[in-house]
């Protein structure tokens, strides 16, 4: 018996295109401004774009009144999360952690080489000049400010980079996608992954937000919020007015004997908004996260006592992450082992029980642009300089690493996921030595590092959201494929300008560049065989995770979940901001549930949406007040 034809919804549409199209330049710049020249706030360091859910506020405010006067005008629900998921793509690649990183690489070497440093000996030679700028008197205005982009000769020379790099983030992000398609279905309709982070522009733009936004108990928190973020912005600029609530204490200085002044430094910060977003969380992962926080500080005060703490690398945090992060996207593959047997068998026979026909894509297509956008990147990689072995090494590190943050991501929603140095970049080298790589494949790698650097805005989740989002609001998910791939490439080019636009304003100090070349220099002056302990160590985390997964599947009661462990060291920067607000959220979710039920879960649940909304909002407008004034304002995310 035939099954039905779904009847989708129009979300991708002329109107939503375009409007995103529109925003993204603003968006792009508002980014760059923010994380860039005034160094805070940072919307794109966590999981949940504020800046995105702010620019969506506004559209959803401004389409209630079309709706009311002009109800053929306004926008539907699909529309408006289009336009949600194409600004997060776009965020996505003008992030701290991507595009930001990116340029500045572009004329680092050129630029900053001495006859101290012997850059031009060491690796000269070996930089690509299709992907960078060499002309000093190009680079003398992104260098030294007060000077502007826009004369022909620096508009010449940025133009082939920039287009050559954004064929690479476009292929890049396409590759994520084509792998989004084919684990969507199991992740999404088979074990029915919770995707918290969804929740907030989910439902404020239900029925356009006529209900959202009738709602007393979200009222309550939206306000009580916005006053907290008003009183301390007014606090930041005028010192005599009290600062509101806990921020940036460190408690490690209260630890002063030994061994527990082991733990180190140790913030104790309050967000509402992190309170609001782990409410969402399924409570073993938001207390897993906190958990193997502390669990983390105690491995510290463990060395101190038995006298290894002062061992070079240890507790080894960072390669631990990186196993256990490899390790979920291991574990995730093989419990999915017989659905990829049906896809195999779907794209190679054309007869599986799987139907393709309401996927993004279909396998096939998905299966062939894998492979072809796999091809192109390691062909770009190997014009590069980086050999066709270590390409493919690359990729698939990297590849599955993208796949253990999208897994943890949508089935935690955990606020922020970081993994700093800690990408395919590092681990080949690690794994390898540095002596047997050589000069081409190392300097290669050192341009790579601009999408490795940290995972906190990484694109992959945000697609399988945006497909989630598809699927909640029955849109028709193909054309959504487009649309991701058409804000990928304005985002690019748009990132480009704004941080060029802002650089040749205010000049530079050579940013993110800084690290992977100096690396490269370390690399080559003193090559390297394989570092047997910071591999050992990979293997110590994924081998955790596998035990912490395999417990959890033989014992029901079993409270930890190797999410908590993989987002809770070193590596996981941010975790040092999130861990106490996650033990207020958590504490509450298990109380709300234990006396209530979830029933009362359910009322409570526009309150937690309150509290991140009105912080979203409020502190918007005092980053959009900043930009406007040139000053410096309340940083209601500190990190």
């Amino acid at each position: 018996m035939m099954k039905e034809p779904l009847a989708f919804t129009h979300g991708v549409t002329v109107k939503s295109v375009t409007l995103s199209l529109l925003l993204i330049p603003v968006n792009c710049y508002w980014i760059m401004y923010t994380e860039m020249v005034w160094w805070g706030l940072f919307p794109t360091t966590m999981s949940l774009f504020f800046n995105v859910i702010f620019c969506l506020f506004n559209v959803t405010l401004i389409n209630l009144a079309v709706r009311r006067f002009r109800p053929t005008w306004a926008l539907t629900h699909g529309e408006l999360l289009v336009i949600y998921v194409m600004l997060c793509m776009a965020s996505a690649v003008a992030s701290h952690d991507h595009a930001q990183v990116l340029i500045p690489l572009i004329g680092h070497v050129f630029w900053f080489d001495t006859p101290e440093n012997e850059w031009r000996e060491l690796f000269y030679r070996y930089m690509p000049e299709w992907l960078t700028v060499r002309d000093k008197r190009i680079l003398e205005g992104y260098y030294e400010g007060e000077s502007t982009l826009y004369q022909a000769e620096v508009l010449r020379a940025w133009i082939g980079p920039a287009l050559w790099w954004t064929s690479f983030i476009v292929v890049l992000l396409f590759v994520m996608i084509c792998i989004n398609v084919l684990l969507r279905k199991q992740w999404t309709e088979r074990e029915k992954l919770a995707y918290p982070i969804i929740q907030l522009p989910l439902e404020m733009t239900r029925n356009s937000g006529a209900q959202f936004f009738r709602n007393r108990v979200f009222w309550t928190a939206f306000i009580l919020v916005s006053l907290l973020n008003l009183v301390n912005g007014l606090s930041y600029l005028f010192p005599t007015i009290p600062i509101i609530g806990v921020r940036m204490r460190n408690i490690g200085h209260l630890f002063t004997e030994k061994p527990w002044n082991a733990i180190g430094w140790t913030p104790f910060s309050i967000y509402p908004f992190v309170i609001g977003l782990g409410f969402f969380m399924p409570l073993d992962l938001s207390f897993s996260c906190w958990f193997f926080y502390l669990f983390r500080k105690g491995q510290r005060v463990l060395g101190a006592v038995l006298g290894i703490r002062s061992l070079p690398g240890f507790p080894y945090d960072r390669q631990q992450s990186l196993g256990a992060y490899l390790g979920l996207s291991l574990f995730a593959l093989w419990a999915s082992r017989r659905y990829i047997a049906e896809i195999f068998k779907q794209v190679t026979t054309g007869q599986s029980n799987l139907d393709d026909s309401v996927e993004p894509m279909r396998y096939r297509t998905a299966v062939l642009g894998l492979v072809l956008g796999v091809a192109y990147l390691i062909g770009f990689s190997y014009k590069m300089g980086l050999s066709i072995g270590l390409g493919i090494a690359f990729f698939a590190i990297y590849y599955g690493l993208s796949t253990g943050i999208t897994r943890m991501r949508v089935e935690s929603g955990t606020p922020a996921h970081d993994l700093h140095f800690m990408g395919p970049d590092y681990a080949l080298p690690a794994i390898l030595g540095t002596r047997r790589m050589g000069g081409e494949n190392l300097t290669a790698l050192s341009f790579l590092f601009f999408f490795n650097r940290a995972h906190r805005s990484h694109p992959m989740p945000h697609q399988l959201e945006g497909f989630k989002l598809a699927e909640r609001t029955r849109f028709n998910p193909k054309p959504l494929v487009f649309a991701m791939v058409l804000a990928v490439f304005v985002g690019s080019l748009a990132s480009f300008w704004a941080y060029l636009h802002d650089v040749y304003r205010f000049g530079s100090g050579g940013g993110f560049a800084w690290h992977p070349f100096n690396r490269l220099q370390q690399q080559m002056n003193f090559p390297a065989s394989p570092n047997i302990p910071e591999v050992s160590f990979m293997g110590v985390g994924m081998g955790f995770t596998f035990l912490l997964m395999f417990l959890r599947m033989k014992l029901f009661w079993w409270p930890f979940h190797a999410v908590g462990y993989a987002v809770s060291g070193a590596a996981d920067w941010c975790m040092n901001w999130l861990w106490i607000s996650l033990v207020i959220s958590t504490t509450a979710k298990w109380i709300i549930l234990k006396h209530g039920g979830l029933q009362t879960h359910r009322r409570a649940t526009p309150f937690f949406l309150g509290l991140v909304l009105g912080e979203f909002v409020v502190g918007s407008l005092w980053s959009i007040y900043g930009m406007i004034a040139e000053i410096r304002i309340f940083p209601f995310k500190d990190w």
